[in-house]
């Protein structure tokens, strides 16, 4: 059918993985305090961002051996 849901939900996770890891590294520091000083926002936006790649790299690979 050519419809491969990784490129959209890949980019919808990258998109989301940056806007997070950025309000984590651009945010105050002192709302951290709860989490033990440990910046959630920054690894899980990384997280995020890792996981819409490699979905991304998978969907250009499939689509290089002509599957869908």
């Amino acid at each position: 059918m050519g419809l491969d849901v990784r490129v959209p939900v890949g980019l919808m996770l990258v998109i989301m993985g940056v806007l997070l890891a950025g309000y984590g590294l651009a945010g105050d520091a002192s709302i951290y305090a709860k989490s033990l000083g440990i910046n959630v926002n920054v690894i899980w936006g990384s997280v995020l961002l890792a996981t819409g790649a490699v979905l991304l790299a998978l969907s250009r690979t499939a689509a290089r051996r002509g599957r869908s």
